[in-house]
């Protein structure tokens, strides 16, 4: 496996990305309609597009990526038959490291997720009741626990 930082964002890793983002969203955001998945995934590509630091880790093809912005995640996704192999630890060590890491938000529907930030040194400072569209999907905003 290797981990890059990605500045050219073509058509086809777009696609790749998205691929890899849908089916992690199916297995691990049970809380999400069909109709939000879908709203969702039309507007990744323009997401990936913009998203200021996108960060791959790849085995042939992309397998899991994230998406920083001011030393924030903003997205950590990973295909659903690598989840337990410790990609995601590796992309978020390699994001603290390189981007400086500090904070991210997550689904409070998504106890997985809440579990692997605390274990990664990540606390809840913050918790909103619905996601940054308005849906009501509660956030929790967590940063590391050594950040200011």
């Amino acid at each position: 496996m290797k981990i890059k930082i990605v500045s050219k964002r073509s058509e086809n890793l777009i696609l790749q990305l998205t691929d890899v983002w849908e089916s992690s969203v199916r297995a691990t955001h049970s809380f999400l309609s069909e109709e939000a998945v879908q709203t969702i995934k039309t507007s990744l590509p323009e997401i990936l597009r913009k998203i200021p630091d996108l960060i791959i880790a790849e085995d042939e093809s992309p397998i899991a990526f994230m998406g920083i912005s001011h030393q924030e995640l903003e997205m950590l996704f990973v295909a659903p038959e690598f989840r337990g192999h410790g990609i995601g630890k590796q992309l978020i060590t390699y994001g603290i490291k390189n981007f400086n890491v500090n904070k991210l938000t997550v689904n409070e529907q998504n106890p997985q997720a809440i579990g692997f930030y605390q274990h990664l040194g990540f606390e809840t400072y913050r918790r909103t009741e619905t996601d940054d569209a308005g849906n009501p999907y509660p956030i929790l905003h967590m940063k590391k626990t050594d950040a200011d």
